[in-house]
């Protein structure tokens, strides 16, 4: 890993991982990854999932990807920093009758030995990690020799990237030293991040199609009261500050919704599908 890529200082880094974790587990994340669910079914029908093989998902959230891959008969583990999100992942295993191993953790000290994995995955997650050297590093030492890596990331000029456009015009900037998320969807970046210890690069940009079942204005109040980046923003903000941002966010999701059934909303997220086999 190229760790000269990347800013080395990150000023109180525990504050901000802390501040990372107080996100996460705000509002109810579980709410929005049933909309994700068809999109994590497709991603991982592109993954080789063996039956007995070793699989790790990174910053699991609710577990979508983990639960597909138990379902296969793959033998899965599954990590994030949010407790109640474990929570909620433990008992759809327990619902199915899966055996997955959830625990807490950081995506930036894997908590397994060296080699252990067959396939290490993760969708919209490990791209929030405020150190991706360290994250990517992570993830090459937990993946065996021949081994795949796996990243869904939100593109910066996707529908999420004008999401996150237009926070940064209501919201203060990060802190010093935290790179974008959203750099883990640019393939030059990517390619910079990932040259060394890969047998194989492959990078793909595909469509998350994302349905809600209310119109524009109802989806983003969804949002305000489920997605913790919302919730968190919406808390940061006075009356008028968070009455701009509905405002400015409703106009967006109008603008992008391609749902034909009227008081439905449709929107096409491009995100930016990593694939790396470790030498």
């Amino acid at each position: 890993m190229n760790a000269a890529l990347e800013p080395t200082t990150i000023l109180n880094l525990e504050a901000v991982k802390a501040a990372q974790k107080a996100t996460w587990e705000s509002g109810d994340f579980g709410q929005l990854a049933r909309s994700i669910e068809p999109v994590a079914e497709k991603f991982m029908a592109r993954r080789p999932l063996l039956p007995g093989a070793r699989v790790l998902d990174v910053a699991c959230g609710t577990g979508n990807l983990a639960l597909i891959a138990a379902r296969r008969g793959c033998v899965v583990s599954g990590i994030d920093i949010a407790r109640n999100l474990i929570a909620q992942a433990r008992a759809r295993a327990a619902a199915e009758g899966l055996r997955i191993d959830f625990d807490e953790g950081d995506a930036e000290a894997l908590p397994f030995p060296g080699c252990k994995f067959d396939l290490v995955v993760s969708m919209f997650g490990v791209m929030f990690a405020p150190r991706p050297s360290v994250a990517a590093a992570e993830l090459l030492r937990v993946t065996k020799p021949g081994g795949q890596i796996a990243l869904a990331n939100w593109t910066p000029d996707g529908f999420f990237g004008k999401v996150s456009k237009v926070f940064a015009t209501h919201l203060p900037p990060p802190p010093a030293g935290v790179p974008s998320p959203l750099a883990w969807g640019d393939k030059a970046t990517v390619r910079a991040r990932l040259r060394e210890d890969f047998a194989e690069l492959r990078m793909t940009r595909r469509l998350a199609r994302m349905r809600y079942p209310f119109p524009p204005a109802e989806t983003i109040d969804f949002f305000f009261r489920y997605a913790p980046t919302y919730v968190r923003a919406l808390a940061s903000l006075d009356a008028s500050g968070q009455a701009a941002l509905r405002r400015d966010l409703i106009e967006l999701q109008t603008a992008h919704n391609t749902a034909r059934t009227p008081g439905t909303t449709e929107v096409a997220a491009e995100y930016l599908e990593v694939v790396a086999v470790r030498r």
